[in-house]
């Protein structure tokens, strides 16, 4: 594997912590000592890659922190982790600091990742595709040997994955025509489709092409298009984000600065470094799929990401028909009841991109 040379950066000698609508800005700190925090992400692709840059650039360790990255396995899994205040940040889909917040554990946005879905491509068993199925709507009337449902595989139900697909399959009527199940890690996810346990896996980039090359699978319906995003969706708005307690963010904000700053400059790295570079640097997260295939999400990671880190009014309403149904069950919340953006902006002022 290429050694990553790892980026010079100085220590900021001091840390300015001001309360602005429940957040903490800060611009740096002298740390006696490292602080030990967790970083939680779900399963191991490359739409996860801030949280590997922080780590593998050093951006952590400069930031005060002895972070330690864990594997929840699912977005689920992620969000209980949080949850029960066993990891510090997690990354995910938006909807879960949302589900927390409507279920008395008070949680918070602290960093958009990007502007639309990355994981939302219909990736059907290439048996089923040989035999003429071409569309969504042909797949929903086909039915299994045993007379049941075709299955969709996501990574967890309530996850990213499930979130964005479902809305299309709702969108189109389709949605209970198929049979959802959570397949958790990506290992698992394609064995399932290997095995033909499951019909379709809704995934991203790098998961298709590693069953294509395996020859199991091809693309039936690509929600990541911006095309088809934009006819159903509208444009942009926050799929992915770091997420916090309210509680874990109140016990320490400067902590919670130091993970936003290391996640900021992370992203600005991303920004300015090629797909091979950046595959270099998180190779040691993404080793299940391919070099080939890590890259083609990369590259198409780069077309969705947000490096502003912002979330403005007009976006997060365009979001709401999506969070805010009965699939998700999660009750309306205003956009100051989620978003804290008072960290990045913070980082933001200091390292300005």
């Amino acid at each position: 594997m290429a050694r990553v040379a790892m980026a010079h950066v100085s220590r900021r000698s001091a840390l300015t912590v001001i309360a602005a609508g429940g957040a903490a800005l800060a611009a740096g700190r002298a740390w006696a000592q490292a602080t030990a925090g967790r970083a939680v992400y779900p399963v191991a692709v490359p739409i996860y890659q801030t949280q590997f840059v922080a780590d593998r650039i050093g951006y952590f360790k400069d930031a005060g922190l002895d972070c330690k990255l864990v594997q929840g396995g699912s977005g689920v899994k992620t969000r209980e982790i949080v949850a029960s205040s066993q990891g510090d940040v997690g990354i995910g889909d938006i909807t879960h600091p949302m589900q927390l917040s409507n279920h008395g554990r008070a949680a918070r946005v602290l960093m958009p990742v990007d502007t639309r879905a990355s994981s939302a491509m219909f990736i059907i068993r290439k048996d089923l595709k040989d035999q003429g199925i071409n569309t969504l709507e042909a797949f929903t009337q086909w039915r299994r040997p045993d007379g049941r449902k075709p299955i969709v595989s996501v990574s967890s139900l309530g996850g990213t994955n499930h979130v964005w697909a479902s809305y299309y399959m709702e969108t189109m009527g389709l949605d209970d025509k198929v049979t959802w199940i959570g397949t958790g890690n990506v290992d698992t996810m394609l064995g399932s489709l290997k095995s033909k346990q499951v019909d379709i896996l809704v995934g991203s980039l790098s998961l298709l092409n590693e069953a294509r090359e395996q020859g199991w699978a091809e693309l039936l319906f690509d929600g990541t298009d911006e095309t088809i995003w934009n006819k159903h969706i509208g444009g942009k708005v926050p799929v992915t984000s770091h997420f916090s307690l309210k509680s874990t963010i109140e016990k320490d904000p400067a902590k919670i600065q130091a993970f936003v700053t290391a996640l900021w400059r992370a992203t600005q790295w991303i920004k300015m470094h090629t797909p091979e570079q950046i595959y270099d640097a998180i190779e040691p997260y993404v080793g299940s799929t391919s070099r080939s295939a890590n890259l083609l999400e990369i590259t198409a990671l780069q077309k969705v990401a947000d490096y502003e880190a912002t979330i403005d009014t007009v976006s997060f309403a365009r979001g709401e028909k999506v969070w805010f149904r009965e699939m998700t069950g999660i009750k309306a919340l205003k956009i100051e009841d989620v978003v804290s953006p008072g960290f990045v902006d913070a980082a933001r002022k200091a390292y300005p991109g």
